[in-house]
């Protein structure tokens, strides 16, 4: 058989002749891989392309004729599981830090509000200043206010 295809491929064989063996070609598909092989090798003998020149144009055609297959997009959201939870720990955090505070705050009622003195005494200035521990301390002076006398 492999015989009468390498005869038909090199035209020793009238195509009119031939019927019995395009048949058995189509057929058979050992004879079929045969046909392919044996033309493979003609075609590398002859020094021919392997593709057409027009291959790369008649792909693309062919995948452009593809039907395209539309998805939605993912859906990509701005606040995610996990930023929503950190955001919430940090409301929770905020909000026992400040009930904290405002609960040191709350004085009983039978207890006086501390009072700030307005004007501290000169002596009492003098007395603490050195005993002070803020490194401001060294740029405070005393100073003495005397009143002019009235002539």
């Amino acid at each position: 058989m492999k015989d009468k295809i390498s005869a038909l491929m090199d035209d020793e064989i009238p195509m009119d002749e031939s019927d019995h063996l395009m048949i058995a070609i189509s057929s058979e598909s050992e004879v079929s891989d045969c046909w392919s092989t044996y033309h493979l090798i003609g075609d590398v003998m002859r020094g021919n392309p392997m593709l057409s020149h027009d291959f790369t144009e008649r792909l693309m055609a062919k995948i452009g004729e593809e039907p395209t297959v539309l998805a939605p997009k993912a859906k990509r959201s701005f606040f995610n599981m996990s930023m929503l939870l950190s955001v919430a720990a940090s409301m929770a955090a905020v909000t026992f830090v400040g009930w904290m505070v405002l609960q040191q705050q709350v004085q009983p009622n039978g207890v006086a509000p501390i009072e700030i003195a307005n004007n501290i005494p000169t002596e009492y200035l003098l007395a603490h200043q050195s005993m002070a521990s803020s490194s401001a301390a060294y740029y405070i002076q005393p100073a003495s206010f005397t009143q002019a006398s009235s002539k």
